[in-house]
């Protein structure tokens, strides 16, 4: 295997290894505290130094088994990062109070999380959807003051538009606050508007990092549900079937058609359909990190193996992927 490549988040100084591992769906709904130890123990093992999670995640269950799993692994806590996400709140109905990012609900949510993963501070804590009902001043100030705390070390944002993330940014700078300072977008070969285009000005001004999600759209790249809609996986697990117009919306036969074109590249290039969506993300240079799930151990190692084949990722390739996939992205 090759060996972890490592990348500045955004302009910040801490280095985030270009592959990590997140929870979303999986943790608490797949995998359990001993699974998530081999899982967690595989991927630091292979350089993962981030491990991303959620309030959201399982309701507060997720947070729970990777702090029990990094209890009882032991790590040492300075060479790897957590991060949670503010915003849906960790109980099924959530009272005014218990969701959004009012200063009340981030400060409590983020000692839930504390409690949860059982630590002191969370290295990367991301408002997970903007707010239209709390004034940006509140947040910024809020995230702010943690940081002075010590119970946050960078705070970012997930699924913010330029124009919110530079607004954080603006009244940071007029109050000598801690701006944001990642990103967790959607980015796969779907879903590229955003992450290429939207953010561009922030990479070249505030210097945005981002370490983003579902860069296999749910599972679908892998073209495990073109022989098999019903396939093993999110897709058909129990609540997730809005993956299916989430993923396909308004091109289903396109972007179905565009997938088989992939996975047959890839088979040319000696890849999994899963390692070369994976690589293609990497490509990126924008992108900091992209988060992987896994509910099996084979998943992760074949994930991680990504990075020996990066190299045949060539311009000529590059343009191959281009053509096959342009026309079922949201750039058309």
């Amino acid at each position: 295997m090759e060996t972890m490549q490592y990348r500045n988040l955004g302009k910040a100084g801490v280095k985030v290894s270009v592959l990590s591992l997140g929870s979303w769906v999986t943790f608490g709904r797949q995998v359990d505290v001993e699974l998530a130890k081999t899982l967690i123990k595989y991927a630091y093992d292979h350089g993962v130094n981030f491990f991303d999670n959620a309030e959201v995640y399982g309701r507060g269950r997720s947070e729970q088994i990777m702090g029990e799993a990094f209890k009882q692994l032991g790590l040492p806590r300075d060479s790897y990062m957590v991060s949670s996400k503010v915003f849906f709140g960790s109980v099924p109905e959530p009272l005014p109070t218990q969701k959004g990012l009012s200063r009340k609900h981030i400060f409590e949510a983020c000692h839930q999380a504390l409690k949860r993963l059982q630590t002191d501070y969370l290295d990367l804590y991301f408002c997970h959807r903007p707010d239209p009902e709390v004034p940006v001043e509140e947040i910024v100030w809020s995230m702010h003051q943690l940081i002075m705390q010590g119970k946050v070390l960078y705070w970012g944002t997930s699924e913010w538009s330029a124009v919110q993330i530079m607004h954080a940014h603006l009244i940071a700078q007029q109050h000598h606050l801690v701006p944001p300072v990642m990103e967790q977008p959607q980015y796969n070969l779907f879903f590229r508007k955003r992450v290429e285009d939207e953010y561009d000005y922030l990479y070249k001004t505030v210097g945005l990092g981002t370490t983003i999600w579902s860069p296999l759209a749910s599972g679908y790249l892998t073209g495990k549900y073109l022989e098999n809609p019903k396939a093993e996986g999110r897709f058909n697990l129990p609540k997730f079937e809005w993956l299916w117009e989430s993923v396909l919306g308004n091109k289903p036969r396109i972007r179905q058609r565009a997938t088989q074109r992939f996975v047959q590249l890839a088979e040319k290039l000696a890849m999994t359909p899963a390692q070369l969506a994976i690589a293609w993300c990497l490509k990126n240079p924008n992108v900091s990190t992209v988060i992987l799930g896994a509910s099996k151990l084979e998943q992760l190692k074949e994930n991680l193996d990504t990075l020996q084949h990066l190299d045949k990722l060539t311009p000529k390739v590059m343009e191959k992927i281009e053509k096959i996939m342009l026309p079922a992205s949201d750039k058309v």
